[in-house]
């Protein structure tokens, strides 16, 4: 399975993706984002699914962005592009897929800016090529393993919310993933742009770097339970 979660606030993105791949019982790891800067084209790519066309539709991709990359001047016109390659992996591999008992199954964060944009933007695209657009009232996406990372940005994150404090909570939510999900794991990746800045900047975190902010959460959900009113389950208790 995959976590990857992609946040927009008002001042800029973040983006986090787990590297754990499975095949059967074996477990490997490999980036799941790819960054794309050349000049003022900042933007990157999240995919959950299928590896062999999460590897097809960026290859073609990146073959237009060598030949074509001055007539993407919004990143709309990118994430159409896009779509039209993953249309056209499907295509190709879709009946052999059908063949083998498998389906079709590749969905795609993409956020970024490019130099015609008035603000950075963040998509979530479909398997079938269509797409969704963040907004104040919808400021992330989650693909993959989706469930156990959202109660805590619902309650917290709004799209007022600082750099730091989305950063902050992208990690929270893959760290609920990482124990509820035998198949997301560590190394993570991160992206995170600040608006107009046309610069992304990545990094990659591993376990044992993380581990103490990790147990720190564990700590203060306990305190937080043990802190909790009892006056309510009184009539049980007494």
């Amino acid at each position: 399975m995959t976590f990857c979660i992609g946040i927009k606030v008002a001042r800029g993105l973040v983006g986090l993706s787990d590297t754990r791949v499975t095949s059967g019982v074996e477990y490997s790891s490999a980036p799941k984002t790819t960054v794309i800067q050349r000049e003022n084209h900042s933007m990157f790519i999240m995919t959950s699914g299928l590896r062999s066309a999460h590897d097809k539709a960026l290859t073609y991709f990146n073959e237009v962005l060598e030949s074509e990359d001055k007539y993407f001047t919004r990143l709309y016109t990118a994430v159409n592009e896009f779509a039209d390659q993953v249309r056209r992996v499907r295509g190709e591999d879709l009946k052999a897929l059908k063949d083998g008992g498998y389906s079709f199954d590749l969905t795609c964060i993409i956020g970024g800016q490019l130099e015609e944009d008035k603000e950075h933007k963040l998509y979530m695209l479909y398997p079938e090529g269509n797409w969704v657009e963040a907004s104040e009232d919808s400021p992330f996406y989650i693909i993959g393993e989706s469930a156990f990372g959202k109660p805590i940005l619902r309650r917290v994150l709004t799209y007022k919310s600082s750099l730091k404090e989305a950063l902050k909570l992208s990690f929270l939510a893959f760290d609920s993933t990482r124990v509820a999900a035998n198949d997301v794991d560590y190394p993570i990746d991160i992206v995170y742009y600040k608006k107009n800045s046309y610069s992304l900047v990545e990094s990659r975190f591993r376990a044992e770097e993380l581990r103490p902010i990790s147990s720190w959460w564990q700590n203060v959900l306990k305190r937080g339970v043990s802190r909790m009113p009892s006056e309510w389950i009184r009539t049980i208790t007494d």
